[in-house]
């Protein structure tokens, strides 16, 4: 059924067992797994009229980039313990939804998983879903792990 499935991390104890599921997955279909993590660059920062050297900005975006290698990384070893082809992906991108779709569509994938951090309220408002945004723009399946 599914071949080529995206497993989105944020680095989230949720998201990390939601891989854990996706894998599971990919292993019962036979499909390979690419691991997605966007990293939203900083922009420049301002601050009472100081702004932020580059290099500060470069190192904080290079530290961010470094984060979601491990966070991908670490869907790599669940795949290889489970027998599992696997690719990653850390990406640049302007929105975590934007990025996700983007790079399912590149890679080619059937099927996007991710998790819900299950926000209601106040904190949905404040927070943004970005599943909600996967949900409401992709035209690839997404299973949402809760």
């Amino acid at each position: 059924m599914f071949k080529h499935i995206l497993i989105s991390t944020d680095g989230s104890a949720i998201s990390h067992k939601a891989a854990k599921a996706g894998v599971a997955l990919a292993r019962a279909l036979g499909a390979k797994v690419t691991a997605y993590r966007a990293v939203e660059l900083l922009d420049p920062l301002y601050v009472e009229g100081y702004a932020f050297d580059q290099s500060v900005i470069d190192r904080a975006d290079d530290r961010l980039r470094e984060a979601g290698q491990k966070h991908v990384d670490a869907i790599g070893k669940i795949a290889k313990a489970a027998g599992v082809r696997f690719a990653s992906v850390v990406m640049n991108a302007s929105s975590a939804y934007e990025g996700i779709i983007i790079t399912a569509k590149k890679q080619k994938c059937d099927l996007i998983f991710m998790a819900s951090h299950g926000r209601r309220g106040i904190s949905r408002l404040l927070m943004g879903s970005v599943t909600q945004q996967v949900l409401t723009h992709s035209k690839i399946p997404v299973v949402v792990y809760r």
